[in-house]
Formats: structure tokens, sequence, C-alpha cells
């Protein structure tokens, strides 16, 4: 994996080791170390984030801060440096606020606040959050100056290269920047104004654009924080989805449940089925022993023949029990005349009922 790591990341690797930038208050410091780090162009010094490397080369805490919550600082800290008053500025170094400075005065780079606004600086000030110019001053090649420049005047441009970092490796960012006013921009070779292109035209960098956005197919796009409007058919579409969605589920639905039931009925039809098929079994076997007990030969005018014969049919010539054995079963536990226990078929005496027939 070391092969594929950008050289840039790799030559930060090398020096983090000397622990540089993390010098406290009242540790020693140079200044001739002070410098813009390569390809971010942050401002870097000896000291640590709270602090600054003052001219007696000792680390000193800072005297202003550019930020509303600096870098560097507790989220509780109450010791933060003011923020410097309309009309002054704080620099890189943080040290103190100092005087906004004139037209052709030097200034730090990018540090367009630096700069003394010009009269109509309501008219020049670039609000659309692009960093043109700050209420109509801009630092250019180090040089303050007021973006004023109007279409096919001479203006001053510069280019600053940024290392930027994407899926296949680093590569370099160029921004660009000139004085013109606002809608124009300072063509790098003629080095005069021309007005913005719209989108669909051709272009070769970002200022080109009104939309700041420069396509890589070389024609101008569309912003990139401009919102996107679909056609209405669009909302048809999805209308229509979320609708067939609900009503595909609700019939999925109904018909998993329908299967489920005719399941269910299925399987209580076949248990009422078996259920029949063995109440059947059992009459038929019932009828089967009566027919085998009565077919036995003495049988025919015997007592027991009355109890197996169906109900409410009588023999001619059986007598009438006076006490008739219960339907369910034929079997009763008794005690013989000897006190001894028995199992099995009582059988009633021979007796004959007075006062019957």
């Amino acid at each position: 994996m070391l092969p594929y790591l950008p050289f840039t990341l790799l030559l930060f690797s090398w020096v983090s080791p000397l622990n540089a930038g993390s010098a406290n208050k009242g540790d020693p410091c140079s200044q001739a170390n002070s410098r813009l780090q390569v390809g971010t162009y942050q401002f870097f010094d000896d000291c640590n984030s709270q602090t600054y490397c003052a001219a007696n080369s000792t680390c000193v805490a800072k005297g202003c801060r550019r930020d509303d919550f600096p870098f560097g600082y507790p989220q509780d800290a109450q010791n933060l440096p003011d923020k410097c008053p309309r009309g002054q500025f704080c620099p890189d170094e943080e040290d103190a606020c100092q005087q906004v400075l004139s037209v052709g005065s030097g200034c730090q780079l990018n540090r367009d606040d630096q700069c003394e606004e010009p009269p109509n600086s309501k008219e020049l000030a670039d609000d659309s959050g692009r960093g043109l110019n700050f209420n109509g001053a801009v630092c250019l090649n180090s040089i303050c100056m007021w973006a004023n420049v109007t279409l096919n005047d001479q203006c001053q441009v510069e280019n600053t290269p940024y290392i930027a970092y994407g899926s296949t490796g680093e590569f370099i960012d160029i921004v660009s920047r000139g004085n013109c006013r606002l809608g124009l921009y300072c063509d790098s070779q003629q080095k005069v104004c021309l007005q913005e292109k719209l989108v669909g035209a051709g272009c070769n960098a970002d200022k080109e654009c009104a939309s700041w956005n420069c396509l890589s197919s070389g024609v101008c796009g569309l912003g990139a924080a401009t919102p996107r409007h679909f056609g209405i058919w669009v909302y048809i579409v999805v209308a229509v989805g979320i609708l067939g969605g609900m009503f595909g589920t609700l019939v999925g639905l109904f018909l998993v449940h329908r299967k489920q039931r005719d399941q269910e009925r299925e399987r209580r039809m076949q248990y009422w089925r078996e259920q029949n098929a063995f109440h059947q079994n059992l009459l038929h076997m019932r009828e089967t022993a009566r027919a085998s007990i009565l077919s036995l030969p003495g049988n025919g005018n015997s007592v027991r023949s009355t109890l197996y014969s169906r109900e409410g049919a009588f023999s001619d010539d059986a007598p009438i029990l006076q006490n008739p054995a219960p339907k369910a079963s034929g079997l009763r536990h008794y005690l013989a005349d000897d006190n001894s226990s028995d199992e099995g078929v009582m059988m009633q005496p021979d007796r004959k009922d007075e006062g019957r027939f």
C-alpha cells in the first residue's frame, strides 16, 4: 500500500517527528521558520495554536483572532483573544489588530479583508459566497486593489495552485482570481475583463462561467448549489408507484391469507372425514360383534341375546327384565352367593313379572 500513497502525504509523515508548531507559551522559537504550508497555504510557525512567535524569539499569547471559534482552544475557554473592530484586521500571525491597508499596499495571500474598501463598496461587494472580493477590495499578488475593472479593460490575475486529493491520487487545483467587476472575469491570456458565460457555452475554467462550474466536457454547467427541479410527470410516476405498491401489497396479503384459509379449511375437512370414517368403522365393528354373538348356538333365546339386540327390538319368547343393564355396557362386578367376586355379564333371575301381559 505504501507505493500508492501520494508524495505529499509521505513528505508530511517524514517531517512530523520534528514537533514543529508545538512550542508552548514562553518557549523559544524562530520567526525564520514562519511560512505558508505547501499545497494548503496555511500559516505555520514554531508555536502552538494559542501563541505566536514574537520578535524576541519566544512564544507569546495571541493578541487577536479572526474566527468566532478559533482552532486549538477548548470549547469553554475564557482566554480567547478579541476580534478586531471594523476598520482593522488580524494578520495571519494573530499578534495584534492593525489598520486596514490602502490601495497599493502589501497584503498577505487571500487576505482581502486587509485592504481598505472602495467608496462604492456596496456596488462592488461580492455576496455570492465565492470569495471574489471583500467589500469590493481584493488582494492579488500580495498587493491591495479594488475589484472595479470594467469590460475589456486591463486587469490583474492571480493563479494559485493548491494540492487536492481524489480517488486516483493527488492533483493540482488552480484557483484564478482577478480584479474585475461582478459578472466579469479576468482572462489569464489576454489580461482583460470578459463577460461571464452562460450555461452550455464553452469554457476552460470555472471563473469563466456565471455558474462558476466548468464541466469536464468543456462547457458551463449548472451551479453546484443550484436546486434541481423535476417535471410534473416525475411526480405522477412517483405517486402512481406509491399507490401501486400499496394496492399490490394489499392484494398480495389478501391472496396469501385466502390461500392460508383454504389450507386450514382443507385440514379441518380431512380431520372430519377421518373422524367420520373412524366412527363408521366402530359402528361396523359393533354390528359385526352383535351378529357374531347372536349367531352362537343356544344364544338365540337367551337373556344375553336381548342385551345385544337392537334398541327397542325384543324377542317374542325372551323374558322381560325387571332391571335391565345399562346400554353402554353389559359387564358388572357383583358378589355371588358364596361371597366370591366375579366379573361378567350379570344375569337377572328368571321370575315372572306379575301384572304384566
